[in-house]
């Protein structure tokens, strides 16, 4: 069985996983330059009005942060929206954001992560526009499109002006996964689209309010500020990690597939400096990679078998393009084989894939290729649902 294993993760990752993956990027394009570098066009749509921003550690230009960019420019920027991991980034996945006030700044800093995703009216009384300007990643299950999806509503029904300086999506060249079904829609899963939609930030925000998936939403004032020298072909590596446990281009391309593990008790590395890089179980081994997840603190306190020594499979070097369920679906059969539980949080499992259908296919049997085949439909459809809302060819 560990020989036959091995072979299957040796060679697991080297077929894509959609009909984009054998499509080749253009390296020799001239440099990308994200939406928050087009001053001439958002800057005068700033000039005497009170300013909120939805941002984090990725909200920079050339090094410098937004809010530093903005001030120096005499913008009156009066409140800080906090996402998932916190203004700065490094609160563990799912922890509590406080509001507070910036040390550096002294601005009002508003958690929108936790029980307050959208503020208040009172919050919102004070500012004439909101700008949105932080990294994604292009997969629905990334929380960051939903604390957007919160505060357009918030603005909508505030008369308040929506901005997003864009910034490109390291997995636009995919489009994979279940359509979300609208009885599991979450906070890890709000917009009727595939796990992997292939839009960017700014995109997106025209399909939500296109598509009405806000509340009134056509009295939204959105502008949307693309990203220059960018096409779905483009080459894009992220200069600033967007979060604490996607520290590299590796764990990126590698997170929509391992996600789903999150929902069993298989770890995927959090507690190690290779977090979505990896797979381990303890006790039924699934390879001969061993590593014994720690507490870090601004990534993860409490990972799974934090100080258990685990044996799996180093992904690290691994070739992985799009969605890809083998290593879920192979993984499933070793620990029902051996009499262990795989799905211990089925609901969140659900909530993850955006539907129920994911989860008992495998649990029926179903090879990924027939799973996947039966998302191509939907899929279709919404490639061409999205097509008024593509800002980038």
């Amino acid at each position: 069985m560990r020989v036959l294993w091995c072979v299957l993760i040796q060679c697991l990752f080297l077929t894509a996983c959609s009909e984009q993956s054998a499509q080749q990027v253009d390296t020799n394009k001239a440099q990308v330059q994200v939406g928050a570098t087009d001053y001439t066009a958002y800057l005068p749509m700033l000039t005497g009005k009170r300013v909120g921003l939805v941002v984090n550690q990725t909200s920079q230009v050339n090094g410098q942060h937004i809010v530093d960019l903005l001030r120096e420019r005499n913008v009156n920027v009066s409140k800080i929206f906090a996402p998932e991991h916190g203004f700065r980034g490094d609160h563990d996945a799912g922890a509590h954001v406080k509001s507070s006030v910036d040390e550096k700044t002294g601005i009002d800093v508003v958690s929108i992560y936790g029980s307050n995703k959208k503020p208040s009216n009172d919050v919102l009384q004070s500012l004439d526009v909101i700008i949105f300007d932080i990294q994604d990643v292009g997969v629905r299950f990334y929380t960051y499109i939903s604390s957007m999806h919160y505060m357009m509503e918030a603005a909508a029904e505030n008369n308040i002006e929506f901005i997003v300086l864009d910034r490109p999506n390291p997995n636009i060249a995919y489009v994979d996964g279940p359509i979300l079904d609208p009885q599991f829609r979450s906070f890890v899963g709000m917009h009727e689209i595939p796990v992997l939609h292939g839009m960017t930030v700014g995109e997106l925000a025209q399909m939500i309010k296109g598509e009405g998936w806000i509340k009134q939403a056509a009295a939204l004032d959105l502008t949307v500020i693309p990203v220059k020298n960018y096409d779905r072909t483009t080459a894009y590596n992220l200069p600033i990690q967007p979060s604490p446990n996607l520290p590299n281009a590796q764990s990126i391309q590698l997170y929509p597939s391992l996600c789903f593990f999150e929902a069993t008790p298989i770890t995927i590395g959090r507690g190690t400096d290779f977090p979505f890089q990896v797979v381990g179980y303890s006790p039924v081994a699934l390879g001969e990679f061993n590593f014994t997840p720690r507490a870090i603190k601004g990534a993860s306190m409490t990972p799974k078998f934090k100080g258990v020594e685990v044996f799996g499979q180093d992904l690290r070097s691994a070739t992985i393009h799009g969605l890809d369920l083998t290593l879920f679906i192979e993984t499933y059969k070793i620990l029902t084989q051996a009499n262990e539980t795989f799905f211990e949080r089925a609901d969140f499992m659900d909530k993850l894939a955006g539907t129920d259908k994911l989860r008992l296919a495998i649990m029926e049997g179903q090879s990924a290729e027939q799973i996947k085949h039966s998302w191509q439909s939907g899929l279709n459809h919404f490639k061409q649902q999205r097509q008024p809302y593509l800002l980038y060819k």
